[in-house]
């Protein structure tokens, strides 16, 4: 299955499972439709930062919320290498003795908590992790290749889903739910690349950027982009990190 594909088919499933709560859609979608389609039990998603306190931000089950507050309680466990090291950390049997060495607080107390198997998927995009995607199986359990492709694209979109929600805290606009979040993501990845040209900095720099202007305005992600994308917004070489100004 081609990426464009099964991005579409998992937006759909996380739509279909807001639709069901009557809300826009959150990460708790992103969690509840994962487990529907991956051979899990539970998932539960943290936000997670190097300068600020993380602390879990959804769970579909008693597990895997244990599992979250475990993780961030005892500062080791896969969601905290995830982050660390900005790549998935499968763990598909925490009886073996390499994970038992690994983690040998953690291992013993999610065994306890009824996980057998937990897979960490850090949540990025560009320079910005805001958080990791946890699942979690009472049995041991290895994805294939086709399954950890769906877990990847799942915990894509629960990045999107979570830096919108993180600039609405701050008191942007809650306009309603992001009907379509292949072309959210498509404006973002645009406004980016836009940003490297009129700035003369990277892709991860340019990211940074679009996002400490987003918080500084209190303004949605996406509404900030497609100022960029629009041209009614430039960031000048030599402004602030998040100053920008308005086009003429």
């Amino acid at each position: 299955m081609g990426p464009e594909s099964r991005s579409a088919r998992i937006r759909t499933l996380v739509a279909e499972q807001a639709a069901r709560r009557g809300d826009r859609v959150g990460v708790v979608d992103v969690c509840t439709a994962a487990v529907a389609a991956l051979p899990v039990g539970g998932a539960g998603v943290s936000a997670m930062s190097r300068t600020a306190p993380s602390h879990p931000l959804c769970s579909t089950d008693s597990v895997s919320g244990q599992l979250e507050e475990l993780q961030l309680t005892l500062g080791e466990g896969p969601c905290v290498d995830a982050f660390l090291h900005g790549s998935a950390v499968l763990a598909p049997d925490l009886l073996t003795r390499d994970l038992q060495d690994r983690w040998m607080v953690f291992a013993d107390a999610a065994l306890e908590a009824g996980a057998r198997a937990v897979f960490a998927l850090p949540l990025q995009m560009g320079a910005i992790s805001p958080g990791v995607l946890d699942l979690y199986a009472r049995v041991p359990v290895r994805l294939n290749a086709e399954e950890m492709a769906d877990a990847l694209a799942f915990a894509d979109l629960a990045t999107l889903v979570l830096l919108d929600a993180r600039i609405d805290e701050t008191g942007g606009p809650r306009d309603g739910p992001v009907e379509d979040l292949g072309a959210y993501r498509a404006e973002i990845d645009q406004a980016g690349g836009m940003l490297t040209v009129q700035l003369g900095v990277g892709i991860e720099e340019a990211f940074v950027r679009l996002r400490a202007h987003a918080y500084a305005q209190g303004r949605r992600l996406g509404d900030v982009a497609a100022d960029v994308v629009a041209r009614r917004l430039r960031f000048p070489p030599d402004a602030e990190p998040d100053q920008a100004g308005e086009d003429p």
